[in-house]
C-alpha cells in the first residue's frame, strides 16, 4: 500500500518502536492501562499488539469476527463494540463502533467527542458512508480526467440552506483523516507525538476505505517519516505511486492525493515549490494556485505559524506534468502545534501547548469544509462532564464580538465550565483542580 513505505510498526513486527511515539509504545498505550485494552474472542490484549502484530493474530481476528460479529473495549463496563475491518490485502484492524465514540473513556483511543462537535455531521450519508466493510468518501474532486476533455469543474462542497453536504472537499478530507486517527487528541499519559506516529495512525486508519469507489490506499500517499536505514525503500515506495497512480494511460490523466508536513515554500521560475518534511522530492504549483492557498488557509502561511513549535500540513491534490514533475491541482493546509494538534491560529497554538504542557486532556473541534460552524476552541475531556476552552484573538470586530457573547451566553446557560483566553492578558492558570 501506498501509506506504508517506511518501518512503521505495521512493517517490523518483531522491533519495537521508537521511543518517540505516543506513550511507551504502541501510538498512544501504556501497556498495564484498561483504556487501550480490548478482548476478541476469548483472548484479552492490549490494542498495541494488534497493532504492530496484526498478521500473527489474523486467526484470531477471524474467529472473533465468525463467532462473536464484534471485538469488544474494555475501557468501560459493560465493554463496548468494536467493528473488525479487513483491508483488500487481508490485514485486519479495529474502529470504533459507529456512533458509540463519546461512550468510550477520553484516554481510549476510539474516544470521539460528541455528534454535535465535529464538522462530520455537515455530511450526508452520501458523502460519508460507514459500515462494517469500512468507509466509502465521495471526493469534490475527479481522480482523472480525459486529456480531450475540458478542465472538469470543481465540485462546490458549500452546504445549502437546510441541506447536508453530499461530497467531501480537500479539507474535509484533511480533518477527516485526523480526526479518524485520533490526531484531534491529547492525553498526557502519551506523553510526546511525532510524526511517526501520524503515519502509524494514518496508515491504519485509510486501511478498508474507498474514495470514490477506487482504494484510498492507491490514491493517498502519505509521507513516511524519515529513517537513514529506510531511505531507499522510501524511494522507491513514493517511484512506484508516482508511477503506478500519477501516469498517464493513453488519453487519461490520473490524479493522487499526497499528504505530508510542509517544510518549505520557495519560488522557482514558473511559480512555486513545496518542499516536504521526510520527503526528498518536490510538490510544484503556479503561483496563482499558491496566492490562492494563502488566502484560503491565512494561519497555515502566517509567518506567526512558524513560532511556539507550529507547523503546516498539507493535504495535495497532485497529477504529473508533461515533464514528469509532480504538479500540484489543488490544496489543503493545516496548522498544528508541536504534537500535531490542529489549530486555527497561532495563539491556539499557543494554548494547545500551554494545555499538554499543564496535563491537561483535550481534543480540539474540527470544522471539515463547513467554514462557518462554531465549536469550542478545545474540549477538556479530563473533567465530567466535559469543560471548555475559549481563546480571543480579534478585537475590534462587532462580528466576532457578537459571536464571542452569544458562545459565552451559550456555556452559562448550560452550566458548563469555560476556561478564557484574551490573548492580551496572560494566560490563565489552566491545571486542573
Amino acid at each position: 500500500m501506498t501509506v506504508s513505505g517506511s518501518a512503521t510498526p505495521h512493517d517490523e513486527p518483531g522491533r519495537a518502536r521508537p521511543a518517540d511515539a505516543d506513550g511507551l509504545q504502541g501510538g498512544g498505550t501504556t501497556r498495564g492501562d484498561r483504556a487501550d485494552r480490548v478482548r476478541l474472542a476469548d483472548k484479552s490484549l492490549p490494542l498495541y499488539v494488534l497493532r504492530e502484530h496484526a498478521t500473527d493474530y489474523a486467526a484470531l481476528f477471524a474467529r472473533a469476527r465468525a463467532e462473536v460479529g464484534h471485538g469488544q473495549c474494555l475501557c468501560r463496563t459493560p465493554t463496548l463494540r468494536l467493528v473488525i475491518r479487513c483491508s483488500r490485502a487481508g490485514r485486519y484492524h479495529l474502529a470504533g463502533w459507529p456512533g458509540e465514540g463519546e461512550l468510550h473513556d477520553p484516554s481510549c483511543s476510539f474516544h470521539k467527542l460528541a455528534s454535535e462537535l465535529t464538522g462530520r455531521e455537515a455530511y450526508s450519508t452520501e458523502a460519508i458512508s460507514e459500515d462494517d466493510e469500512g468507509v466509502a468518501i465521495r471526493f469534490s474532486a475527479a481522480l482523472a480526467r480525459k486529456l480531450s476533455d475540458p478542465e472538469p469543474a470543481k465540485i462546490s462542497t458549500e452546504q445549502r440552506e437546510g441541506r447536508a453536504r453530499r461530497t467531501v472537499g480537500l479539507l474535509g478530507l484533511l480533518h477527516w483523516l485526523w480526526e479518524s486517527a485520533q490526531l484531534t487528541a491529547w492525553h498526557p499519559r502519551w506523553r510526546r507525538r511525532s510524526w511517526w506516529t501520524c503515519h502509524a495512525r494514518l496508515s491504519e486508519q485509510i486501511a478498508g476505505c474507498s474514495i470514490n469507489h477506487e482504494e484510498l490506499a492507491d490514491a493517498l500517499y502519505v509521507v513516511p517519516p524519515f529513517r537513514k536505514e529506510y531511505a531507499r525503500r522510501n524511494t522507491a515506495a513514493f517511484e512506484t505511486f508516482r508511477i503506478a497512480r500519477l501516469k498517464r494511460r493513453t488519453d487519461t490523466q490520473r490524479r493522487g492525493l499526497i499528504l505530508g508536513e510542509i517544510r518549505d515554500v520557495s519560488p522557482t521560475r514558473y511559480g512555486v515549490r513545496y518542499t516536504l518534511a521526510h520527503h526528498r522530492g518536490a510538490l510544484f504549483a503556479t503561483t496563482a494556485l499558491d496566492t490562492r492557498l494563502r488566502r484560503s488557509y491565512r494561519p497555515a502561511f502566517s509567518e506567526a505559524a512558524t513560532e511556539h513549535g507550529a507547523r503546516r500540513i498539507g493535504l495535495f491534490l497532485v497529477e504529473l506534468s508533461p515533464k514528469d514533475n509532480v504538479r500540484v491541482v489543488d490544496a489543503a493546509a493545516m496548522l498544528v502545534n508541536r504534537l500535531y494538534i490542529p489549530a486555527d491560529s497561532s495563539h491556539e497554538v499557543v494554548m494547545a501547548n500551554a494545555l499538554a504542557d499543564a496535563g491537561r486532556a483535550y481534543i480540539k473541534p474540527v470544522r471539515y469544509d463547513g467554514s462557518d460552524l462554531v465549536f469550542p476552541d478545545f474540549v477538556l475531556t479530563d473533567t465530567h462532564p466535559h469543560s471548555y476552552v475559549e481563546v480571543y484573538g480579534i478585537h475590534g470586530r462587532e462580528s466576532y464580538d457578537q459571536r464571542k457573547r452569544v458562545k459565552q451566553a451559550h456555556y452559562q446557560n448550560q452550566g458548563s465550565s469555560l476556561i478564557e483566553w484574551d490573548v492580551t492578558e496572560p494566560i490563565p492558570d489552566l491545571r486542573r483542580r
